[in-house]
């Protein structure tokens, strides 16, 4: 089984995505970011001299989608997480199940004033995340997929009966 998971920065895909992972925890389970899978810095596009990392060609889908199928051979459930997890068609088509975390504008800016990994972010580069997220994400989110409201307490049980319910690709 392949499960999708994608939403804006900070909605909290990977923790998702680890939940998911230990109610399943009787099987092999492998969670893939896609994060893991971007370009080197030097590939990826500017704005305002900020490396772009809120647009697909920051990611390196090619080889993001072959460690999928390799690790499909490998694991019983593949958990595949990121913004743009549903951005790649041939990667989106082999996903069994797709979750899609959505998150107010306003708890977005909260969370990621919070989110000091790679430091303080600018003002404008988080409008600019929230603008990218409208483009490539929000606006493409597949029809089969489970839309979870983040930002408030996630009902793991309709996740999971989301997850076990037979559905044809």
């Amino acid at each position: 089984m392949v499960i999708g998971i994608g939403g804006i920065s900070n909605a909290g895909k990977s923790h998702l995505a680890r939940q998911i992972k230990n109610y399943f925890h009787k099987k092999k389970v492998c969670i893939l970011c896609q994060d893991d899978y971007v370009f080197p810095k030097e590939k990826i596009p500017l704005i305002r001299d900020h490396i772009d990392w809120e647009c697909p060609e920051s990611i390196d889908f090619n080889r993001f989608h072959n460690v999928v199928l390799e690790k499909i051979e490998l694991f019983d459930i593949v958990i595949i997480e990121g913004i743009f997890a549903f951005n790649f068609e041939a990667t989106s088509k082999i996903m069994d199940k797709k979750l899609f975390l959505t998150l107010d504008q306003i708890f977005f800016f909260m969370r990621k004033n919070k989110d000091l990994r790679w430091g303080k972010e600018p003002d404008w580069y988080m409008e600019h995340i929230w603008d990218s997220h409208t483009r490539y994400c929000k606006e493409n989110i597949p029809i089969d997929s489970l839309i979870i409201k983040a930002g408030k307490e996630v009902n793991m049980l309709n996740i999971i009966e989301f997850i076990q319910t037979d559905s044809v690709k």
